[in-house]
């Protein structure tokens, strides 16, 4: 069968998008989603999504990442599928939908290239060495670096992620730079298994990270520069919970087409 899908990247993080509201795709198959996602011999993407419908919900998203297994949250990913559920119609510029790690709350720019998505509170961040740990829908390393525009964050992802603490279960790796008034961010992603342009919910975990790492509280608003662009991270804390939490950037189609599957 013929299988059409749309491509939609969010800051350099890029998706294979499919309108499975008939349930016409059975995706539970690792060996069709990786090679779906596989740059040389499929369409090519950081991960894929499928819309489907859920009852009290507008949509559902189900993500898989490269790898073909399934996916704990992403945040671009959540913002593309916003932005693809507005270019079928299924949503105008606010929607509540359901993703692996509960519901979420996104509004959408009129010309639907803007997204803001609300994502899960955070009341937990715990120390590793001088690395910071938590989840904001999936798990993340966060650390400090100097010169980071120069490190190997391949070769140093790839050993965290690989360690005795988290070669089981896996964690995404991001390491920060303070630049201008926010801060500068390459992560390497687990499923991915490589430095990917931008994660949501890596420069997310970021922006709590150095709020705790400061002493900030109150609303505070983080600018970041990731590979792929600029994102925009705000959010509520009051020194033990993180609230009210959106992360903000484009999210773009780049092309639609037919793969035979």
């Amino acid at each position: 069968m013929k299988l059409h899908f749309y491509k939609y990247q969010g800051a350099g993080n890029d998706f294979i998008m499919v309108d499975n509201r008939d349930n016409a795709v059975d995706h539970h198959n690792p060996k069709l989603i990786s090679l779906l996602c596989d740059r040389r011999f499929g369409v090519g993407g950081d991960g894929i999504m499928f819309l489907q419908n859920h009852e009290g919900y507008d949509f559902e998203m189900v993500y898989y990442n490269a790898d073909g297994q399934p996916s704990s949250m992403c945040g671009n990913g959540g913002r593309c599928i916003v932005a693809f559920a507005k270019f079928l119609g299924v949503i105008k510029n606010e929607t509540n939908f359901l993703a692996v790690d509960g519901p979420h709350y996104a509004k959408i720019s009129d010309t639907g290239d803007w997204v803001s998505l609300q994502m899960i509170d955070v009341d937990s961040i715990s120390k590793d060495a001088e690395a910071y740990v938590l989840d904001t829908g999936s798990p993340h390393y966060v650390k400090l670096v100097d010169d980071l525009q120069h490190k190997n964050v391949y070769q140093e992802g790839h050993a965290i992620r690989n360690n005795a603490t988290y070669r089981t279960k896996g964690i995404n790796v991001n390491f920060v730079e303070p630049v201008d008034n926010g801060y500068f961010v390459r992560t390497f992603e687990r499923g991915v298994e490589d430095e990917t342009y931008a994660c949501g919910t890596g420069v997310t975990a970021v922006a709590l990270a150095m709020a705790k790492h400061h002493n900030q509280t109150g609303h505070v608003d983080t600018p970041v520069k990731v590979l792929g662009g600029d994102l925009n991270i705000h959010f509520n804390y009051d020194g033990r919970l993180f609230t009210d939490i959106f992360l903000e950037g484009p999210a773009k189609q780049v092309f639609e087409g037919d793969i035979e599957i």
